[in-house]
């Protein structure tokens, strides 16, 4: 399976200049220890409860102020790295779903930085981040029950041929391309603004890797940076 080419349009730098994004795609190999993403989760909720990183804050503050420059309430919905930190400081940690899905909400939480994780067999065409133009249909779950929806105007969305994948930037995923071990082709996006260090966002990407690689030796996988386009 080729890897996945992702884009993003010239109108999200003009919104969020100095957004960067790190690319991971992965031809997932046996998972050989299941309970590696549940240990990585729980390091890093003692780790945003002890030993914070000093720009941790500033960079969440930075997606706030991202979202609200394109209306929506960050309070009412935030970034997935601020919603993720925001139930490890109510709860004290986070519940294990899914070795792969523990494992990216861990480098998450730990580097207060939005990370996706995708499943490419549901792909159709490549990923783009784009803004709305408010007819896309978007998957989600509603009481229970599978609905369809569809963006704002002018709200930055992920989306493929078929529609969007993840709404208002890193806020919800979409059903359809939700990823979990069991998928043979995974995508992962970590998505960082101008206070977190370019040294952390390496960091943050690396941990991932080393992790995925750590759960199921053989994996391949390739990383690069995402630039408008």
């Amino acid at each position: 399976m080729k890897p996945l080419k992702p884009s993003i349009a010239p109108a999200i730098m003009q919104l969020a200049p100095g957004f960067r994004a790190i690319s991971i795609h992965v031809i997932a190999a046996p998972l050989v220890d299941s309970d590696a993403g549940r240990r990585a989760l729980e390091a890093a909720c003692r780790h945003v409860q002890h030993d914070d990183f000093p720009w941790a804050q500033a960079h969440l503050d930075a997606w706030d102020a991202v979202f609200q420059a394109f209306g929506a309430k960050p309070k009412r919905t935030p970034c997935s790295a601020q919603a993720l930190r925001k139930r490890v400081a109510r709860d004290g940690s986070m519940p294990s779903l899914d070795p792969v899905v523990d494992l990216y909400n861990a480098i998450s939480i730990k580097y207060a930085v939005p990370v996706g994780g995708e499943n490419v067999a549901a792909y159709q065409g490549e990923p783009r981040l784009v803004m709305a133009d408010g007819t896309e249909a978007f998957d989600t779950v509603k009481a229970g029950e599978t609905v369809n929806e569809s963006p704002e105007p002018g709200e930055p969305v992920w989306r493929d041929d078929a529609g969007v994948t993840c709404r208002r930037w890193n806020w919800r995923q979409g059903v359809r391309t939700r990823l979990d071990s069991h998928a043979q082709a995974m995508w992962f996006i970590l998505e960082c603004l101008p206070p977190m260090p370019e040294e952390a966002a390496s960091a943050a990407a690396r941990e991932l890797i080393d992790g995925l690689t750590a759960m199921m030796p053989g994996a391949q996988i390739v990383m690069e940076t995402l630039a408008p386009g």
